[in-house]
């Protein structure tokens, strides 16, 4: 694989190294590429947002249950806003949905005032406490016996996928390196600069950022730290056809639990509804198999809040892993003696709170050392492809089509993904090594046949596109 640093691998030193391409990782360097600054992005991975950032439940969530006063508490709260005004300005798809917490017994009917105010501390104070009346005025298609609930009109869903695209285009648009497959296997630590012996190269850095999600306790200890563990807690989840959509409006999640949010019944952005996810702690980093335990207890817990989507048709069933630490807060460090940063045990709500942790590790590597100019020649941040449906999709706009008449063959008739659309992700400043990517960017062959129709001219027109080198991607 061709380096996008130009040069042979090891001979040229960046300013800063980011290790991990998922969505915090992606933000910290797009920051970073907002000052005057030679930053390269790595990730052992072919695609940026290919680990846990790509298998999110997909909320933006506004921190009403976050634990107050911890710096994860803080940092949703701030990147709630700050994604959300992101968002509008690159076409993020997201839907303002709102979420509706049900209590199913007495003890968590109990828990709901101390939960609204919890959500007061954390300067959310939007919620209600409902009774059970309203809660069946707000989503009718509840199984019997909710005893209340309390309303969180602030909570949206989100596309992942496009969250950390975005992210990842922007910092490559103000200069960063982006190195896909570069997987970081030792350090050597020197006194002007850091080398990252990676799985290709050599990569030479005078300061490292480690956010390498689920690995990021293995490259802290590579810099000599034992401050936090991680471990792979497996979630599970159901995607329900687009019919299904009618039953649910919004968010619908139970009174948490020690192990997090439990399951969840919620739109997607892409018009299916989702079910899970489950919770259960792994030791093998790689293991997302789904299982006839989880599938089993999914069942279960959908049949006691939602027993009519279970007559529903199943579109497809995955699983994605989360980085569960042993540490109650978010690791965001900074050791200045070797130039190194981690942002490390950051969780599923990582995805809402990732720009808000770049800001904050960005600052605390500026007082460590680290130059920071800002520059005054940026790039206006990208347009992303609408892969949702709440706004108009290619297929449907008729001026566009007139423009460009590939936008008007459907190529995925389940998704209405289009000719254009996919043309479009081959060409673009990341493009997909694999069929994996290309569904990220445009849903093809995510419908209900999984690509029994769409594929063979999906993966055709993969196979011709013309290759893209790495330093391609300035």
């Amino acid at each position: 694989m061709t380096s996008s640093l130009g040069t042979p691998p090891g001979t040229t030193v960046v300013d800063v190294a980011v290790i991990g391409a998922g969505v915090v990782g992606s933000a910290i360097a797009r920051l970073l590429s907002g000052h005057e600054l030679d930053v390269a992005l790595l990730d052992a991975r072919d695609d940026v947002g290919d680990g846990t950032s790509k298998a999110n439940t997909a909320i933006l969530h506004t921190g009403f249950d976050a634990s107050p006063g911890t710096l994860e508490s803080r940092l949703v709260a701030e990147g709630y806003h700050l994604l959300r005004d992101y968002a509008d300005r690159t076409g993020i798809p997201y839907e303002p949905t709102g979420a509706l917490l049900v209590a199913w017994d007495e003890e968590q009917l109990d828990a709901l005032p101390e939960l609204q105010r919890k959500a007061e501390r954390n300067g959310y104070h939007e919620t209600e406490i409902v009774g059970p009346g309203e809660v069946y005025a707000q989503v009718p298609a509840l199984g019997p016996g909710a005893l209340g609930g309390l309303t969180v009109p602030g909570e949206s869903i989100i596309c992942t996928w496009t969250t950390t695209l975005a992210l990842a285009t922007d910092a490559v648009h103000r200069g960063t390196r982006l190195l896909r497959g570069h997987r970081v296997e030792s350090v050597t630590v020197g006194g002007g600069d850091t080398v990252l012996h990676t799985s290709v190269g050599d990569v030479r850095a005078r300061w490292v950022v480690n956010a390498a999600g689920l690995g990021g306790d293995v490259i802290d200890a590579r810099f000599g730290h034992d401050r936090f563990h991680l471990h792979p807690r497996r979630g599970e989840l159901f995607v329900y056809d687009k019919q299904a959509r009618p039953l649910v409006d919004r968010i619908v999640l139970p009174v948490p639990s020690k192990l997090g949010k439990g399951v969840l019944i919620s739109p997607t952005i892409y018009g299916n509804v989702m079910l899970g996810p489950t919770a259960e702690d792994m030791t093998d980093r790689r293991d997302t198999a789904t299982t006839e335990s989880g599938y089993a207890f999914l069942l279960d817990k959908g049949r006691r809040i939602m027993p009519s989507l279970l007559r529903e048709e199943v579109t497809a069933t995955y699983a994605g892993l989360r980085a569960a630490s042993d540490v109650g807060d978010y690791t965001i460090e900074v050791d200045a003696a070797q130039r190194y940063a981690v942002a490390g045990g950051i969780r599923s709500t990582g995805l809402t709170s990732s720009m808000a942790v770049a800001e904050y590790l960005v600052d605390l590597l500026g007082k460590a050392g680290l130059s920071l100019h800002e520059r005054d020649d940026l790039p206006e941040p990208p347009r992303m492809p609408n892969i949702g449906e709440a706004r108009p999709r290619p297929y449907a706009d008729a001026e566009r089509i007139a423009r460009d008449p590939a936008y008007g063959t459907v190529v995925c008739f389940c998704e209405r993904v289009t000719r254009g659309e996919i043309r479009d992700a081959l060409n673009s400043t990341i493009p997909p090594h694999d069929l994996d990517g290309l569904r990220r960017r445009t849903r093809a062959m995510n419908g209900r046949c999984q690509g029994f129709y769409c594929g063979a001219t999906v993966t055709g027109m993969l196979g011709d596109a013309p290759p893209h080198g790495e330093g391609q991607q300035r």
